[in-house]
């Protein structure tokens, strides 16, 4: 019998990708770490992947090994009253593990929703959405060290998370093995009615949930309403919805300094950063704010979030977006995905990104980040 190879386009949520020269699929730790030492001993090239939805590939293929990584497992690990510690293994679904929290009555991550992808990838990515990020939950990660093939412990404070980054991201070589989170029980004995969420942080999930900000809700409420909001911007992988045929958001919201952001047009949206806590948004509204009083630091000392998805729409980009001739288009719910329309390559993918960084640069001067992992492509 022939055993064919899976091209990356059959493993990543956005479809594209050639075959690689070797896959390995790991569904346990031990396998993981036996796999990871015998391509690093190889001396080949090496690639990870778990749910495939943060990788866009070339059409060219790998030329090395590819480790799918597919271990699953949620242990609970002793905490203090009122708290729960679960350690996940790095190949468990992300949005599986929230539905599971969630379905418990524990808090933490449920503004994490919908996200997909598996859990060994969260805290390279530090993923976040509508308020909440996985440093918030995260104790630490159970880690194979590249360079000395030992496995070690790395704590929240070792990985150096910063928004949608860590050590992991910037170069520190290895895998994931596992990830231990704290949560908050809202089923302890004494707690009344439904189990409810951490609080609300983010102005327009507080809208859907009809709430002020700040407010907690029921945790399972809150998971619905995440998912309502991100399915309506295609962003729940969804075999009826073409726009889910996507990385997710393909670019960061870019942080620049206050002064330049003061450059930009009025309208633009933007959120102060805590100079002392560079990923903590402060509530302190720049438009038509003189730079003098804006408490409780100079403003120069202030950076700025600002929106990638308005940049790219008032630079002319709009919904349903596509250069002629491609199979790649910007979706049509949202700006700041790029979909496979329908055999689309990579290259199809890279090229509509380039000229999105184009005409943002040229027409604001901010260079937008990719957020996915470019596996062969250059933007």
């Amino acid at each position: 019998m022939t055993v064919t190879t899976p091209a990356l386009a059959d493993l990543t949520t956005i479809r594209v990708g050639g075959v690689p020269d070797r896959l390995v699929a790991v569904d346990d730790r031990d396998a993981l770490v036996a796999a990871v030492l015998e391509a690093r001993d190889s001396g080949e090239d090496r690639l990870l992947l778990g749910g495939g939805s943060n990788t866009v590939a070339s059409d060219d293929g790998f030329e090395g090994t590819v480790i799918h990584i597919r271990s699953r497992g949620v242990d609970r690990l002793p905490a203090p009253e009122g708290r729960v510690r679960l350690r996940v293994q790095a190949g468990e679904p992300w949005d599986d593990l929230v539905a599971l929290t969630v379905g418990n009555g524990w808090s933490g991550i449920e503004a994490l929703s919908g996200i997909p992808g598996s859990t060994g990838a969260a805290p390279v990515q530090n993923i976040g959405a509508y308020g909440q990020e996985i440093e918030s939950a995260l104790v630490g990660v159970e880690f194979l060290d590249d360079i000395t093939g030992e496995e070690e412990y790395l704590s929240r404070a070792e990985l150096g998370l910063g928004y949608r980054t860590s050590t992991l991201k910037r170069g520190r070589s290895g895998v994931v093995l596992s990830v231990d989170l704290e949560l908050t029980d809202g089923t302890v004995p004494g707690a009344l009615g439904a189990p409810l969420s951490a609080p609300v942080a983010y102005a327009q999930l507080a809208d859907a949930l009809g709430v002020p900000l700040g407010s907690r809700v029921p945790v399972a409420e809150l998971r619905r309403a995440v998912l309502a909001l991100r399915s309506s911007k295609g962003m729940v992988l969804d075999p009826a919805d073409p726009d889910s045929v996507s990385s997710g958001s393909f670019f960061t919201n870019p942080i620049v300094s206050e002064q330049f952001a003061r450059s930009l047009p009025a309208q633009a949206p933007r959120w102060p950063q805590d100079p002392l806590e560079p990923d903590t948004v402060l509530t302190i509204p720049l438009d038509g704010v003189h730079p003098m009083d804006v408490p409780p630091l100079a403003a120069a000392e202030y950076t700025v979030k600002l929106s990638a998805a308005w940049l790219i729409e008032n630079a002319g980009i709009r919904r349903g977006f596509a250069l002629p001739g491609s199979s790649a288009g910007i979706s049509s719910k949202h700006t700041l995905a790029i979909v496979n329309r329908g055999g689309a390559t990579g290259a199809d993918v890279a090229q509509l990104a380039s000229f999105i960084q184009a005409r943002v640069q040229a027409e604001f001067g901010v260079v937008l980040q990719p957020e996915p992992v470019l596996v062969g492509l250059e933007l």
